[in-house]
């Protein structure tokens, strides 16, 4: 059974001395430092100019992966807070003895929230869909018999979780340890804690995906076992269940994907107002106050309040769900989302299946994500041609001269092929939607 003390470890990549709550300096508390530095990142930044739902976008109103990020985080930071302070009131000891507060809940599960979609490639999730069907079905295949078959996996599911744990930890040159947040930031934020294979071995909502490439692995065991996180002890491969506070980062986003981009689709007309305006109050049934929201005289008003009622009624919902569940979730026997367990979970589905034929499934967003996979893959193709030649090939001028555009190409030098494939994966997922296009222009020669 996991504890909370193991799970609240402010302890960071490289530490030598252990770091107790109770010693904490109050005015820069460790787990409200991990906040700072991921906004402070440049992959953070990069998130301004991702897809949340439509890419490249022009219209102002319509969330990138940034706002969303961050809407994400404060929705985050209230689950963490209410289920903080049931969590000291039922274990006192945490608060007595240890020094831990509400506040540290929400401070963690609100960093966590803030980096969720730090990883992602360009283009949404068809980024992730194109990268893995570069070396599935593409010219990156001719790379399957150079790697093991985990490195494989890594490659053709490429995962924008597993890419973010290797954006927040991975050592730079003079910055060992990536972004070095503590361990119990890193353990809400691994919502999946398992390497690539085996895939999908169980319906265990941590074994929907993968959350760490083969180049982490090591680092992602030595977090667990601080953490105290439970093996499943089924195979040699590194695989976990969850850290009680992933379910309530997984909620924050869910609820925030579910209500806002449903209003994104809204404000761009495509989805009728009348009609989804029906759908939020059939979720917000319970708490609205029917005179005030007949009184507001504009969409964007009637539409915000219906908004705010909705967070806030799967905000309490989601603690509710936590909370019941505790032990459960401390004994790694809790194996849904708390969604799953919600009893507005057919309003909830009501609306995602909306905001998926008429926003995700729109022409604009399919025409664009087509667009996406032809800049991706000519991105990686060329890009994989100059670090790894075919063999027997010569090396180019042109490759040569490819290599120079890669951002610190000298770090690539003694990397295995697998170690170069999966470092310039991630550094293509590292560029914004923009800088695809960019790129895609120049190496066409479109722009000079």
């Amino acid at each position: 059974m996991m504890n909370w003390e193991q799970l609240l470890s402010l302890r960071k990549a490289g530490d030598t001395n252990k770091r107790l709550r109770k010693e904490q300096n109050e005015t820069r508390l460790g787990f409200e430092v991990d906040y700072d530095r991921i906004i402070f990142s440049s992959a953070f930044r990069s998130l301004q100019d991702k897809t949340q739902v439509i890419p490249l976008s022009k219209t102002d109103f319509v969330h990138t992966r940034l706002t969303h990020s961050l809407e994400v985080s404060v929705v985050g930071r209230s689950l963490g807070r209410l289920a903080g302070q049931k969590i000291l009131e039922k274990h006192p000891h945490l608060r007595t003895i240890h020094g831990y507060q509400m506040n540290d809940f929400g401070a963690i599960v609100a960093a966590a929230a803030l980096a969720h979609d730090i990883g992602n490639p360009p283009f949404g999730h068809s980024g992730e869909k194109a990268i893995g069907e570069y070396f599935s079905n593409g010219n990156g295949k001719r790379f399957k018999d150079q790697l093991t078959p985990e490195e494989y996996q890594d490659l053709i599911k490429f995962e924008g979780n597993a890419n973010g744990f290797k954006i927040l930890t991975e050592d730079r040159p003079g910055i060992p340890g990536g972004v070095r947040l503590s361990y119990a930031t890193l353990g809400a934020f691994i919502k999946y804690p398992k390497e690539s294979l085996p895939h999908k071995p169980t319906t265990n909502i941590g074994d929907k995906k993968f959350g760490v490439f083969q180049s982490e692995k090591e680092f992602f065991k030595e977090v667990a076992v601080e953490l105290g996180l439970i093996s499943t002890g089924e195979s040699k491969n590194a695989r976990f269940h969850r850290h009680p506070l992933a379910f309530l980062v997984e909620a924050a986003d869910d609820i925030c994907y579910t209500i806002i981009d449903f209003e994104d689709g809204i404000n761009l007309g495509l989805i009728q107002e009348e009609y989804a305006l029906e759908y939020l109050i059939k979720l917000v049934k319970d708490s609205i106050n029917t005179k005030k929201y007949h009184n507001l005289e504009t969409r964007a008003d009637r539409l915000s309040y219906l908004r705010a009622l909705a967070i806030n009624t799967l905000i309490t919902e989601a603690v509710e769900i936590f909370l019941e569940n505790e032990e459960a979730i401390l004994k790694g026997e809790f194996h849904k989302s708390l969604f799953d367990k919600s009893r507005y979970e057919a309003q909830i589905a009501d609306i995602i299946k909306i905001s998926v034929d008429k926003i995700y499934q729109s022409e604009e967003v399919i025409g664009k994500e087509i667009a996406g996979y032809q800049m991706l893959s000519h991105l990686l193709d060329t890009y994989t041609q100059a670090l790894l030649p075919e063999e027997g090939t010569a090396p180019t001028n042109y490759n040569r001269l490819v290599l120079k555009m890669i951002p610190n190409a000298e770090e690539y030098e003694d990397l295995s092929v697998y170690g170069k494939l999966i470092k310039v994966c991630s550094y293509i997922s590292s560029l914004t939607d923009s800088n695809i296009v960019a790129s895609f222009k120049k190496f066409k020669g479109l722009k000079i």
